[in-house]
């Protein structure tokens, strides 16, 4: 029985991963979803979370704001509204993003969008726990 399928993870802007597989973890809308080799076709939409690829003893994370995921005949893809390699985070800017977003809830300014800061500032938060903790391991 063969242990790895086809992987892809698609944002806008470019294909980030086309691979051969074992593991994939993903964040879903009803929680966290693990896919291996074999899974039954599946359908569901992501949310803000980590993407962990794995393929034997590597592993490679990815943050994302959301997208869906389908699982069918053999492959699973990732359409992501956005998606970043841990080690491709840039701190600096995501803890600029960080500061920027608490600076405008803070403030309390007229014409604040206060949902879009918060929405800023979560995302920040994602991308610099994944840049802390997600980077690739080796077994």
């Amino acid at each position: 029985m063969d242990k790895l399928f086809k992987f892809k993870i698609v944002t806008p802007q470019a294909v980030l991963l086309s691979d051969e597989v074992s593991r994939v973890q993903a964040p879903g809308v009803t929680g966290s979803f693990g896919v291996m080799a074999h899974h039954i076709p599946y359908l569901t939409a992501l949310t803000l979370g980590s993407i962990t690829v794995e393929t034997g003893k590597k592993r490679k994370v990815f943050a994302t704001s959301g997208g869906f995921a389908e699982v069918i005949n053999g492959s699973m893809t990732i359409l992501a509204e956005s998606a970043e390699d841990a080690s491709q985070i840039d701190i600096k800017r995501a803890e600029k993003a960080r500061d920027r977003a608490i600076r405008r809830l803070r403030g309390n300014e007229p014409g604040t969008d206060i949902h879009r800061a918060r929405a800023a500032l979560v995302r920040a938060l994602n991308r610099l726990e994944i840049a802390a903790t997600g980077r690739v391991f080796s077994g």
